[in-house]
């Protein structure tokens, strides 16, 4: 839990800071946009100058793609609105934290499977030193290792025992890698959930602004749905982008099950060996 709140302290600062700049960027933009307006006109050229000088046409304003990607993100972000925006943006954090959180889990989980079953099969068949054993897998790393740790516990009392244990520690061991992947999928959920719901109200209140006016306007209409639509896209950017790390924590947990099924019936013919050879 320590390293989820470290990471969770990580990017809250990291987003805090990212969403201060947003704004602080906006209010400069928008003081800059002020101070043009209250700028004094220039005078009237000559006619003769005016005359001479040739026609040029007006510059194009900047579009979507001359700002950037990022940048036009950032630009939308702030036109979506503080409230449901802050939340879509709560989202991608918790599950962003989340997931490096299992990521760096499953890392560590991740072992040598061959090697520490050759030297397990080596203490307990050619040494016959089950303590030696037990100590290899005590100072290994990973589910692996701390199933074969308890088969070994109970190694006295046979193979039966032995598969027992390790079917059963196997379950809590997979329990462990699995840990964190519902609230993963939960941050997947809300995030389009939330968007919706910003959708939703902001196309009432772009009906209301209609209802006050009294009549129809194309700007109105326009600018409310549009704010009300941003919702929706960052809501769906996140879970796109939670929904490949979920992916990717899934095949890893898949990938360390299956090594653990095949690692534990090794373990029990090993043990099953070596009580024949007493």
């Amino acid at each position: 839990m320590k390293k989820v709140f470290a990471v969770l302290a990580i990017l809250g600062v990291f987003a805090f800071g990212m969403t201060s700049n947003i704004f602080a960027q906006d209010e400069e933009y928008s003081s800059e946009d002020q101070t043009t307006v209250q700028e004094a006109p220039a005078p009237a050229p000559a006619p003769a100058a005016v005359a001479a000088a040739p026609a040029q046409e007006a510059a194009p304003a900047p579009t979507t793609q001359e700002l950037g990607t990022f940048k036009t993100l950032k630009i939308k972000f702030i036109e979506g609105g503080a409230g449901f925006m802050a939340c879509v943006a709560l989202c991608l954090i918790l599950g962003l934290a989340l997931c490096i959180e299992r990521i760096i889990y499953l890392s560590l989980a991740s072992t040598n499977t061959k090697k520490l079953l050759e030297n397990v099969e080596t203490e307990l068949l050619e040494n016959d030193d089950v303590e030696a054993a037990k100590e290899i897998c005590a100072n290994t790393r990973g589910p692996i290792a701390s199933i074969f740790y308890q088969g070994l516990m109970r190694i006295d009392e046979g193979a039966d025992v032995v598969e027992k244990a390790v079917v059963s520690y196997g379950g809590v061991q997979m329990g462990l890698l699995e840990k964190n992947v519902t609230w993963i999928s939960l941050c997947i959920a809300l995030g389009p959930m939330l968007g919706f719901m910003g959708t939703v109200i902001g196309m009432i209140g772009a009906f209301d602004r209609i209802q006050q006016m009294g009549d129809i306007s194309a700007t109105i209409v326009a600018g409310g749905i549009k704010v009300a639509l941003l919702t929706t896209v960052f809501g769906l950017i996140v879970a796109m982008i939670l929904q490949v790390f979920l992916n990717f924590i899934l095949t890893r947990i898949e990938a360390l099950v299956s090594e653990m099924e095949d690692s534990s019936i090794s373990l029990v013919d090993t043990v099953i060996k070596y009580k024949a050879g007493k």
